[in-house]
């Protein structure tokens, strides 16, 4: 009896966990297609079947992590300077979820820098979210809240700085711990509004 798309979809479904397991705890060094079929408990064929190449499946596993993590739930953040700080906040990795998602990211810039394909990929990722933090610094703007000023260029190093503090956090989790995390982000964030 032939499998049903929803099987087939199930499946690749199945078969991005365990690649996310793998880049989690060993990064891209360590993602192989016998790496991720031992942690699926499959052969490698199984894996060829739905991804005929590392790419494929590298691909499909960053794209349903990006849309995990865009349907995640966000903490209401109210409005202007508030919403700002809360949508930086779900950048963080603040939570477990988090830090392995950003492990995940992270360790996936190598790939994406070597594959133009990918690099531009990303590229529209982190400017549709440049672009969402625009929104909110313009409103803080607005509200008076944070200085007037180029809204693009604040929300650039909003972005910066907290993906800076991200990769601190990842390498030195002890000296990076959430609640300074939390705090750093807040001292960014007062000094952006002068205060």
């Amino acid at each position: 009896m032939p499998r049903s798309r929803g099987d087939h979809e199930a499946r690749r479904r199945d078969v991005s966990e365990a690649v996310w397991r793998v880049l989690a705890a060993h990064g891209f060094g360590g993602l192989t297609m016998r790496a991720v079929a031992a942690e699926l408990g499959a052969t490698t064929g199984l894996l060829t079947h739905y991804f005929p190449a590392k790419r494929d499946l590298v691909v499909h596993a960053l794209d349903l992590l990006d849309e995990r993590t865009a349907a995640r739930p966000r903490a209401s953040g109210g409005e202007g300077l508030a919403a700002l700080r809360t949508a930086l906040l779900g950048i963080l990795p603040l939570t477990a979820e988090a830090r392995a998602s950003n492990r995940i990211w992270v360790s996936s810039w190598d790939a994406a820098l070597a594959d133009p394909e990918l690099s531009a990929d990303y590229g529209r990722k982190y400017g549709r979210a440049r672009h969402r933090l625009r929104a909110l610094v313009a409103a803080a703007q607005e509200r008076g809240e944070l200085p007037p000023g180029d809204p693009d260029r604040t929300a650039a190093a909003a972005q910066a700085f907290v993906l800076g503090l991200v990769v601190q956090s990842l390498f030195d989790p002890e000296a990076f711990p959430p609640e300074r995390q939390v705090r750093l982000l807040d001292d960014h964030l007062a000094a952006l509004a002068g205060s």
